[in-house]
């Protein structure tokens, strides 16, 4: 007949297990010492890590290129089978929106031409603004309370903290952080990223936030009786100096007594290369710097 095993796992007389439960002891409480010291660091000053996610960004740096190259390959395989099965109905919409387009194309053309003329009575002249770097969007986060993306250009490309940074078909966000040859980007997204907007139709005044969830809220200015409308667009204002005005932000999907939820006009998820541009006016970073220090960010919870 077997016995059982005692599950008495003491170790007796022997002092080699006792000083081994002794050391595993000591070991797991100074690791969780060590755990809390961080998390406060962390809470009290966000920038002291800063040098460590750079240096992860780094090394990361030819996987994330990869992976972004990658992606790209199976977005591109899945779009072609996409549209090979819904041609028809989509040559069909196609059609109708060529057409709008056509008329759309003949009146702002005839608008632009007025405006021309007029900035030319009145010796108006539009800075050029020429972009810092185009680079290739590396990663990103997926499922986060905070959003952040990495792009493959950094400080030796000119890239610096507090630069727009836009696609071809709207903004992104900004940049926050930078390493030798990477940017971390605060995306439009993430909750402490304030995008000041206004509607595209008639300039009423707006700001986008995002939300712990991945999407964003259009919010009024002056509260009051709600003017927003499924569909509307929001660009950017160029109230804040940061982001240039006129970069699409936004669209409205589902209006509620404040605003609107929306969906933004440049997906990072799906974004492959962008552009990073000069700040609106320079004055704005010193004074985004100013306010960050007096009120750090909540802890990150990043996931590659």
């Amino acid at each position: 007949m077997v016995m059982a095993r005692s599950q008495d796992r003491r170790p007796g007389f022997s002092r080699r297990a006792q000083y081994g439960i002794f050391t595993g002891y000591v070991v797991a409480i100074a690791g969780v010492v060590a755990g809390l010291a961080l998390l406060v660091v962390s809470l009290v000053n966000p920038g002291a890590f800063s040098f460590a996610r750079a240096t992860a960004a780094e090394v990361a740096r030819p996987m994330g290129q990869a992976g972004a190259q990658t992606r790209v390959a199976g977005q591109s395989v899945f779009s072609v089978i996409a549209g090979y099965l819904n041609s028809g109905r989509q040559n069909a919409l196609l059609n109708r929106e060529v057409a709008v387009a056509r008329a759309n194309a003949i009146t702002m053309r005839a608008v632009q031409d007025e405006n021309l003329r007029l900035k030319a009575l009145l010796g108006i002249r539009d800075p050029a603004i020429m972009p810092v770097a185009t680079t290739r969007l590396i990663g990103s986060t997926s499922a986060s309370a905070r959003r952040f993306a990495v792009l493959n250009s950094g400080s030796s490309q000119g890239v610096r903290q507090g630069q727009p940074v836009r696609s071809a078909t709207g903004l992104i966000g900004r940049v926050v952080e930078t390493s030798p040859n990477t940017a971390r980007v605060l995306l439009v997204t993430d909750p402490d990223n304030v995008v000041p907007v206004r509607r595209a139709g008639d300039g009423l005044a707006a700001f986008v936030q995002g939300g712990s969830n991945g999407r964003i809220e259009i919010r009024l200015i002056n509260s009051g009786t709600n003017p927003i409308h499924k569909g509307d667009v929001f660009v950017t204002s160029g109230s804040g100096g940061i982001y240039p005005p006129n970069i699409p932000v936004a669209v409205a999907t589902a209006p509620h007594h404040d605003g609107a939820e929306g969906h933004l006009a440049s997906d990072p998820a799906d974004a492959d290369f962008v552009v990073v541009m000069p700040v609106f006016q320079a004055t704005a970073v010193s004074a985004l710097d100013a306010s960050q220090k007096a009120a750090p960010p909540a802890p990150e919870d990043e996931t590659p």
